[in-house]
Protein backbone atom coordinates (compact mmCIF):
# COMPACT_ATOMS: atom_id res chain seq x y z
CA UNK A 1 0.00 0.00 0.00
CA UNK A 2 1.30 3.35 -1.01
CA UNK A 3 0.41 7.14 -0.26
CA UNK A 4 1.02 8.93 -3.53
CA UNK A 5 1.12 13.24 -3.34
CA UNK A 6 0.80 14.91 -6.75
CA UNK A 7 0.16 18.19 -8.11
CA UNK A 8 2.84 20.36 -6.37
CA UNK A 9 4.66 23.11 -7.82
CA UNK A 10 5.62 26.74 -8.27
CA UNK A 11 2.63 29.02 -7.46
CA UNK A 12 2.91 33.14 -6.71
CA UNK A 13 1.41 34.86 -3.09
CA UNK A 14 -2.05 34.80 -3.61
CA UNK A 15 -2.41 31.94 -6.26
CA UNK A 16 -3.83 28.28 -6.07
CA UNK A 17 -2.96 24.85 -5.96
CA UNK A 18 -4.71 21.42 -5.20
CA UNK A 19 -2.44 18.61 -4.39
CA UNK A 20 -3.98 14.99 -4.81
CA UNK A 21 -2.91 12.10 -2.57
CA UNK A 22 -3.84 8.61 -4.83
CA UNK A 23 -4.15 5.31 -2.72
CA UNK A 24 -2.70 2.00 -4.40
CA UNK A 25 -3.21 -1.32 -2.69
CA UNK A 26 -6.73 -1.22 -1.40
CA UNK A 27 -9.45 1.34 -0.91
CA UNK A 28 -9.10 3.81 2.33
CA UNK A 29 -13.17 4.59 2.55
CA UNK A 30 -12.86 3.42 5.93
CA UNK A 31 -9.29 5.49 6.60
CA UNK A 32 -9.13 8.93 8.38
CA UNK A 33 -6.56 10.77 6.26
CA UNK A 34 -5.31 13.95 6.31
CA UNK A 35 -2.09 16.76 5.21
CA UNK A 36 1.16 17.73 6.64
CA UNK A 37 3.88 20.29 5.70
CA UNK A 38 7.43 20.78 6.53
CA UNK A 39 9.27 24.11 5.96
CA UNK A 40 12.82 24.07 5.54
CA UNK A 41 14.56 23.92 8.59
CA UNK A 42 11.24 23.86 10.40
CA UNK A 43 9.21 20.58 11.91
CA UNK A 44 6.64 19.36 10.15
CA UNK A 45 3.21 20.89 10.65
CA UNK A 46 -0.12 19.90 10.91
CA UNK A 47 -2.35 21.15 8.07
CA UNK A 48 -5.95 19.36 7.46
CA UNK A 49 -7.43 16.26 8.30
CA UNK A 50 -10.53 14.40 7.20
CA UNK A 51 -12.61 11.41 8.82
CA UNK A 52 -13.11 8.27 6.91
CA UNK A 53 -16.80 9.46 6.52
CA UNK A 54 -15.91 12.46 5.52
CA UNK A 55 -18.15 13.99 8.11
CA UNK A 56 -15.05 15.91 10.35
CA UNK A 57 -12.83 18.32 8.99
CA UNK A 58 -10.22 19.61 10.70
CA UNK A 59 -7.49 22.75 9.88
CA UNK A 60 -4.43 23.96 11.32
CA UNK A 61 -4.99 27.43 12.33
CA UNK A 62 -2.29 28.94 9.87
CA UNK A 63 -4.84 27.40 6.96
CA UNK A 64 -8.30 28.31 8.12
CA UNK A 65 -9.94 29.69 5.42
CA UNK A 66 -7.65 29.38 2.76
CA UNK A 67 -7.32 25.45 2.63
CA UNK A 68 -10.14 22.90 1.94
CA UNK A 69 -9.48 19.25 2.50
CA UNK A 70 -11.59 16.86 0.59
CA UNK A 71 -11.69 13.15 -0.65
CA UNK A 72 -13.09 11.28 -3.42
CA UNK A 73 -13.51 7.82 -2.09
CA UNK A 74 -14.42 6.30 -5.85
CA UNK A 75 -11.17 7.62 -6.90
CA UNK A 76 -8.87 6.68 -3.67
CA UNK A 77 -7.94 10.37 -3.82
CA UNK A 78 -7.68 12.63 -1.32
CA UNK A 79 -7.12 16.14 -2.16
CA UNK A 80 -6.09 20.09 -0.75
CA UNK A 81 -6.99 22.69 -2.15
CA UNK A 82 -5.13 25.74 -1.23
CA UNK A 83 -6.35 29.70 -1.78
CA UNK A 84 -5.06 33.07 -0.91
CA UNK A 85 -1.31 31.21 -0.86
CA UNK A 86 1.14 32.99 1.25
CA UNK A 87 5.03 32.28 0.83
CA UNK A 88 4.78 30.70 4.60
CA UNK A 89 2.52 28.41 2.78
CA UNK A 90 6.29 27.22 1.17
CA UNK A 91 7.11 23.41 2.35
CA UNK A 92 6.63 19.75 1.47
CA UNK A 93 3.53 18.56 1.70
CA UNK A 94 2.64 15.09 3.17
CA UNK A 95 -0.87 12.90 2.80
CA UNK A 96 -1.17 10.87 5.75
CA UNK A 97 -3.53 7.96 6.88
CA UNK A 98 -4.65 5.90 9.90
CA UNK A 99 -7.39 3.37 10.63
CA UNK A 100 -10.08 5.13 12.30
CA UNK A 101 -10.92 8.33 14.07
CA UNK A 102 -9.43 11.66 13.01
CA UNK A 103 -5.72 12.22 12.37
CA UNK A 104 -4.77 14.75 15.27
CA UNK A 105 -1.53 17.51 14.92
CA UNK A 106 0.61 15.14 17.07
CA UNK A 107 0.65 12.69 14.42
CA UNK A 108 0.33 9.72 17.09
CA UNK A 109 -1.83 7.81 15.22
CA UNK A 110 -0.54 7.90 12.18
CA UNK A 111 0.79 4.86 10.48
CA UNK A 112 1.09 5.33 6.63
CA UNK A 113 2.90 8.54 5.44
CA UNK A 114 3.18 9.36 1.08
CA UNK A 115 6.90 10.23 0.27
CA UNK A 116 6.00 14.72 -0.35
CA UNK A 117 5.17 17.01 -3.09
CA UNK A 118 7.33 20.49 -2.87
CA UNK A 119 5.34 23.43 -2.95
CA UNK A 120 7.10 26.58 -3.30
CA UNK A 121 5.15 29.72 -3.39
CA UNK A 122 6.76 32.89 -4.42
CA UNK A 123 6.29 36.69 -3.56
Amino acid sequence: VQLVESGGGLVQAGGSLRLSCSVSGRSFSSYALGWFRQAPGKEREFVAAISWSGDTRVYGDSVKGRFTISKDDRKNTLYIQMESMKREDTGVYYCAEQAGGIIGEDEVGVELWGQGTQVTVSS
